[in-house]
């Protein structure tokens, strides 16, 4: 059952955008009832996000994102409100609304410490997407099935994107090291200044910084409303007074026994697996003008400073056949490409490196560089990659 009554009249209402009523969450005396254009009883939104060392995960000089949590405004807080909309496939669900960018972003920056995003994301919006009560379906105007779901994720990952928490730091002296440690005080005092003074909420484990929430009440409905900063709804810090560490990012960023280089844009990529067999769950890495320079990631493009994804090699005929947490991968309108409408390829090896139709040949039209993601082909473009296999 939801946990959100239908209230009278909010059927068919209207879409948030509409919304006339600018009261404050968290802030109201006597009961609100049109939950589509005031969010109750899960009025505070935090903003979490991570910061994931042991593995690895995203990019070394940026937090990644934990979710966009609806708290009640005194600490406590309702979780998996609505079974009936316990959606799986959330990259195919963002894909049919357009949000391609969005799950770009996202599989850079929104990771899963055990390596499987999508189930991290259903995760997410199980437990707390569906407890919006401004994201119900009657809160919308011809109403789309699911189309909740990329508002839930564009707005967390908008409030992530305004909340550089690893610049914050930075100007102010607080850097990842293996070596200094950190007081709360000084902590607090960098981040808080960059909202409008307001305490967040700092998470350790084992006395080493690894999460930041950050508080905010909200006018109007989450898809369109103005969040305004606001401290936290209870006292929810774990981190010591003193003596805290900030540990900088190393090893493998899915939590192989891989060491990682940094290539010339910055990324890590884990190194020193097994070229050979294709075999088990191991990374696919990318090899061009003679250096490595990158990885596959889960949707089977090229990135070179993100988080390589795990894939799944299972003997078949004579080769294999690769799978990631998008779904199967194969050749496509000769390209490399994973997800859940892909056909399986049966590759094979050469060399130590993967091979389609007997080739080892792939490229891409160009070296990508920061976010972007290059196509890998199988038909002849600029440039000349090889991919070979390191296993987790």
């Amino acid at each position: 059952m939801p946990l959100f009554p239908s209230y009278p009249g909010l059927i068919g209402r209207g879409s948030p955008e509409t919304c006339s009523n600018t009261q404050l969450s968290c802030h109201n005396t006597t009961v609100v009832q049109d939950l589509c254009c005031f969010n109750a009883p899960g009025g505070q939104l935090l903003q979490t996000q991570f910061w994931d060392t042991d593995p690895s995960t995203g990019p070394s000089n940026s937090w990644t994102v934990h979710g966009l949590w609806p708290d009640h405004c005194d600490g406590t807080f309702d979780s998996t409100c609505d079974t009936s909309r316990e959606y799986t496939d959330i990259s195919g669900i963002l894909t049919s609304f357009g949000k391609t960018d969005l799950l770009s972003f996202m599989n850079t920056y929104w990771k899963d410490i055990s390596g499987d995003d999508e189930s991290f994301w259903e995760h997410e919006w199980a437990k707390h997407g569906t407890c919006v009560s401004t994201l119900d379906p009657t809160c919308y105007t011809d109403y789309q099935s699911k189309q909740e779901v990329p508002d839930f994720f564009q707005k967390a990952v908008d409030l992530f994107q305004s909340l550089p928490t690893y610049d914050w730091l930075s100007a102010a002296g607080i850097t990842p090291s293996t070596t200094k440690t950190y007081s709360a005080s000084d902590i607090q005092a960098a981040l808080s200044a960059k909202h409008g003074g307001h305490q967040v909420t700092i998470g350790c484990s084992s006395g080493a910084l690894d999460e930041v929430w950050y508080h905010y009440n909200v006018q109007g409905s989450v898809q369109t409303g103005t969040f305004v900063a606001a401290d936290p709804d209870g006292t929810k810090s774990t981190c010591p007074d003193t003596g805290i560490k900030y540990l900088p990012k190393s090893g493998s960023s899915t939590g192989g026994g891989s060491t990682t280089t940094t290539s010339s844009s910055g990324g890590s990529q884990p190194t020193g697996g097994s070229g050979t067999p294709f075999s088990g769950n191991g990374f696919l890495e990318v090899t061009t003008g003679g250096s490595q320079k990158g990885c596959l990631i889960s949707a089977g493009t090229w990135f070179t400073t993100g988080t390589c994804a795990t894939f799944t090699a299972t003997a078949s005929g004579n080769g294999f056949t690769l799978k990631s947490s998008k779904g199967n991968c194969g050749i496509s309108n000769n390209a490399f490409t994973c997800g859940s409408n892909v056909s399986s390829t049966v590759f094979t090896s050469s060399g130590g490196s993967l091979a389609a139709g007997g080739s080892t040949g792939f490229f891409a039209d160009s070296v990508p560089s920061g976010s972007t993601q290059a196509t890998v082909f199988t038909t002849s473009h600029d440039t000349s990659l090889t991919i070979t296999w390191s296993s987790q």
